[in-house]
């Protein structure tokens, strides 16, 4: 017959598990320090090794400690599926040495239209945000909103927002992420809704609408202002449309001619300044110019076209800008300016694993881990 465990007993083993040291021989102090040098995502795999391990990885003091320490580093996080099953997964790149790292599964319907989804991200305070989407066997639009944490090494799923929406447009607009427009239920009539997620307390906020609903293309965060446009689709028919918004205002306004008719490619934003690589011809670089709502290009190494193809995907932080191409190829261009103080880059090609190939990236995230 089995013995009941007292609570005495339970008590005691949290008491006897309290009292076990980090590392035999080493005092406590110097013992932490050694955990908190573990770099992404090691910390999450060696929780396993004890349960003091587990409890002083898993305080939040030690999330705290180690970003007052700065050992948190960039890593290149990347939404992915699968061409064929469209099976779908997350993959964390460590840019210094190569090497992959395999996220847990969203906990999401396996059953869902991979390019619906929409992500954004707090970078500092490594979290990932996953909205909306689509499924894929009963058309179904999504408003659910998925959370991982690099501390962590978890997903979780927080509030939900307000409208159900998919092939919508994503950003951090001063700490909170931003929804924009995308297809409503029927996956065909546009969106003008858009709201705000407030991290702090796990709630969406509406705010002022979209004059006219957008098909997606692309979207930037520069400061407190998103700007959001159709971008070109062949064949060139038509002009297309750009609307922007102030947070400080809550108000939306049409795009300056330059801006728009500029927009050509993929964006990406380094210390307030708007970048595109261009998704025609041998994808060169350029940046926009606000004063002369013009753009001009981007000098220095070509673009690396040869190896990393279309469709691609684009993040960048601290100078750098990171292109995720098909199969996972990456390509990490390094942004400076010359003596005339124009803008150029200096392209490093880092290959994906053979396993990749026949992935397609979604969407890219650098986020401090």
């Amino acid at each position: 017959m089995a013995i009941p465990k007292s609570s005495s007993s339970s008590s005691n083993r949290d008491a006897e598990d309290k009292s076990q040291p980090l590392i035999p021989g080493l005092p406590e102090e110097i013992a932490e320090l050694c955990l908190l040098y573990l770099p992404y995502p090691y910390q999450a795999l060696v929780r396993s090794v004890s349960s003091s391990w587990n409890r002083a990885i898993t305080d939040p003091g030690f999330v705290l400690t180690r970003k007052s320490m700065s050992l948190s580093l960039p890593y290149l996080f990347v939404f992915a599926f699968h061409k064929s099953t469209a099976r779908i997964q997350w993959q964390a790149l460590d840019p210094r040495s190569g090497r992959w790292f395999v996220l847990p599964p969203m906990p999401c319907s396996k059953a869902v239209c991979p390019p619906a989804f929409a992500c954004a991200s707090l970078p500092r305070q490594g979290k990932l945000f996953v909205m909306g989407g689509m499924r894929s066997d009963t058309g179904t639009v999504m408003q659910t909103t998925f959370v991982y944490r690099s501390s962590t090494n978890q997903w979780s799923e927080a509030s939900p927002m307000k409208t159900a929406r998919s092939f919508f447009s994503a950003g951090n607009v001063n700490g909170k992420i931003m929804a924009v427009g995308g297809c409503g239920a029927d996956g065909i009539e546009t969106i003008t809704a858009v709201e705000f997620y407030n991290p702090d307390n796990d709630t969406w906020t509406e705010v002022s609408k979209l004059r006219t609903g957008l098909a997606k293309y692309d979207s930037a965060v520069i400061g407190s202002t998103m700007y959001v446009t159709e971008g070109w689709t062949w064949p060139f028919m038509f002009s297309p449309r750009g609307t922007v918004y102030d947070a400080k205002t809550d108000r939306w306004q049409l795009m300056r001619d330059g801006l728009k008719e500029g927009w050509t490619g993929i964006s990406v934003v380094l210390d307030e300044t708007l970048f595109v690589i261009w998704e025609h011809g041998d994808c060169p670089m350029k940046w926009y110019i606000p004063d002369l709502d013009t753009w001009q290009g981007v000098g220095g190494d070509r673009f690396p076209c040869d190896t990393v193809r279309r469709p691609f995907t684009v993040s960048g932080l601290e100078g750098r800008i990171y292109v995720v191409a098909s199969d996972l190829n990456v390509a990490v261009g390094r942004i400076y300016q010359n003596q005339n103080g124009a803008f150029c880059v200096e392209w490093k090609v880092m290959d994906a694993p053979k396993a990749f190939n026949g992935l397609t990236p979604s969407s890219c995230q650098v986020l401090f881990a």
